[in-house]
C-alpha cells in the first residue's frame, strides 16, 4: 500500500512470487471470470454491479445458507484490486453486519487466485471505473481503508479461503481476517520494500501481533515469497488443503460458525480482539464486560434448553 490518501501504484506480483507487475493492469472491462462461490447461490443475493446486494463487477457477492460469500472477481488481473473492488467490498462487509440472517463471511478470489495487490490504473479509474466510484471516493477518502479491513473490523467473522497469488495488498487484506484457509500451491508475501517502498495497509502493526516477531520482519524486510506450507508453519494461515478445495474448507469452517450462537460468537470474537493489546487484569474485566450479558439471552437458555432435550438449538439472535 502507499501512504494514507495516495493512489497505490505498484503491488502485484505473480502467482509463482517472481517480482513482476500484474498481468492485466490498466486493462478495461469487467473481470471475465466467476468464483467457485457463483454455483452457491441459493438464497437468490448473487449481485454484479446494479442487483439486489453490493457487488460490482469486480466483486461478486452470493450466499450459501447464514454465510455472505465475497469473490475478488477480476481473474485476468489476479483479482488485482480495483476501485469497484474496494467498493464492492466496503459494500459487503457492511452489508453482512447490517443483515441479521448473516452469520459468517467468506472471502475468496475468483480464477485460482486470492488477490495481486493494488493496482495503480485501476484504481485511479482510467477507462475501468465509472464515476459513482470515484465519487465514492472523494466523499469517503479511507473507503479504501476499510474494504481492505484497515479501518474497519466486521462482527461477523470472516473466513479467507486463498488459492494461488495473495500478495502485497493480498496479504495485507488476509490480515484483517479471522480464520484463514489457502490451498497448498498459494503464494503469500509482503514485496513492497523490494521496490523502495512502504507496506502501510496495516502490517507493519497487525503482523507482529499475529504472528512472531522474528518471522513477521523477515517477511516486512526480505519481501520473499512465502509458500502456504511456510505460512502455516509461521501462523500467518492456519489450515493447508489441496488446490482447488480452499473455498470448501472455508465454508464447513463456516457451516461450523453458523450452528453455534450467534450473538456468543460476535461477542467472543469482540473479546479477542479488544482485549489483545490490555493487561491481564484489564483484558479479564473487559471480557467480563463484554461476555456476561450473553449469559442472560434468550439463545443462551435455548443453548442449554437444547442440551437438555438432545436436540439442535435454534438461535434467534436475542
Amino acid at each position: 500500500m502507499t501512504r494514507h490518501g495516495e493512489t497505490p501504484q505498484h503491488e502485484t506480483g505473480t502467482g509463482d512470487g517472481r517480482n513482476s507487475e500484474p498481468d492485466a493492469a490498466g486493462e478495461s472491462g469487467a473481470a471475465g471470470g466467476k468464483g467457485a462461490g457463483d454455483t452457491r447461490d441459493t438464497r437468490g443475493t448473487k449481485d454484479r454491479n446494479g442487483g439486489n446486494g453490493p457487488g460490482t463487477e469486480h466483486l461478486t457477492v452470493t450466499r450459501e445458507g447464514a454465510t455472505l460469500i465475497l469473490t475478488l472477481d477480476r481473474p485476468q488481473a489476479k483479482n488485482a484490486l480495483s476501485l469497484p473492488m474496494l467498493v464492492g467490498l466496503h459494500d459487503g462487509w457492511l452489508a453482512a453486519d447490517a443483515d441479521d440472517s448473516v452469520r459468517s463471511i467468506v472471502l475468496t478470489g475468483a480464477g485460482g487466485a486470492f488477490c495481486a495487490g493494488m493496482d495503480l490504473k485501476a484504481l485511479a479509474g482510467r477507462g475501468m471505473a465509472g464515476p459513482e466510484y470515484r465519487d465514492r471516493l472523494k466523499a469517503d477518502p479511507d473507503l479504501h481503508w476499510k474494504a481492505m479491513l484497515r479501518h474497519h473490523r466486521p462482527r461477523k467473522p470472516v473466513i479467507a479461503a486463498v488459492e494461488g497469488p495473495c500478495v502485497a495488498g493480498g496479504t495485507e487484506i488476509l490480515q484483517g481476517t479471522d480464520i484463514r484457509v489457502a490451498g497448498e500451491s498459494a503464494v503469500f508475501g509482503l514485496f513492497e520494500v523490494r521496490r523502495g517502498l512502504f507496506p502501510i495497509g496495516g502490517s507493519t502493526v497487525r503482523l507482529p501481533r499475529q504472528i512472531p516477531r522474528t518471522h513477521a520482519l523477515e517477511m516486512l524486510l526480505t519481501g520473499r515469497p512465502y509458500s502456504a506450507a511456510e505460512a502455516r508453519d509461521i501462523g500467518l494461515i492456519g489450515r493447508v488443503v489441496p488446490d482447488g478445495t480452499a473455498l470448501a474448507a472455508a465454508l464447513e469452517i463456516a457451516a461450523a460458525v453458523n450452528a453455534c450462537g450467534p450473538l456468543a460468537v460476535e461477542a467472543v470474537k469482540a473479546s479477542v480482539y479488544e482485549t489483545a493489546d490490555r493487561s491481564e487484569a484489564d483484558g479479564l474485566a473487559a471480557e467480563l464486560a463484554r461476555g456476561g450479558p450473553v449469559f442472560d439471552t434468550e439463545d443462551a437458555a435455548e443453548g442449554a434448553r437444547a442440551f437438555a432435550e438432545k436436540r439442535a438449538p435454534v438461535y434467534r439472535r436475542r
